[in-house]
């Protein structure tokens, strides 16, 4: 017999991570590869646009991971939006993640109101498009293969 319990626990949400990524290690030898390489764990890559005061003027988040970079977040301050800093940001971590960290490609996430556009207009292609997540809006994901 099982009791079900929803409660936020971080020691059983850590262990089962682990356990997780055990049996993930010990069913694909892709994943065993990784283990003790530089390319086992995230790497944070941020790349920050400032204005000539010091003020963000926009940003980009992501990580690498495997081979792949992960934007998770490219913004860009409506003043500037328009001027091409958004295509600086993402060819700015494209560059990063693909010379100096050895990735092959990269995925991003957007919704149908904010980039799907730009991003194709900079290679991506959609793979995945989720319709009403949230409810009334679609989530694209999108993938780019990096020089």
């Amino acid at each position: 017999m099982f009791r079900l319990v929803t409660e936020v626990d971080r020691a059983r949400h850590e262990l089962l991570r682990t356990r997780l990524r055990d049996a993930d290690t010990s069913a694909s030898a892709v994943l065993r590869s990784l283990r003790g390489t530089d390319q086992e764990r995230d790497s944070p890559l941020h790349v920050w646009a400032l204005d000539g005061t010091g003020t963000l003027a926009g940003g980009l988040v992501g990580h690498t991971w495997a081979t792949w970079l992960h934007v998770t977040y490219l913004w860009v301050d409506g003043r500037y939006r328009g001027a091409g800093l958004g295509s600086r940001l993402l060819a700015e971590a494209e560059h990063t993640a693909g010379a100096q960290r050895g990735c092959a490609a990269a995925r991003v996430e957007t919704w149908d109101f904010q980039a799907p556009g730009f991003y194709r207009a900079h290679g991506y292609r959609v793979v995945c498009e989720i319709p009403d997540y949230p409810p009334g809006i679609t989530e694209y994901t999108l993938l780019k293969r990096l020089p």
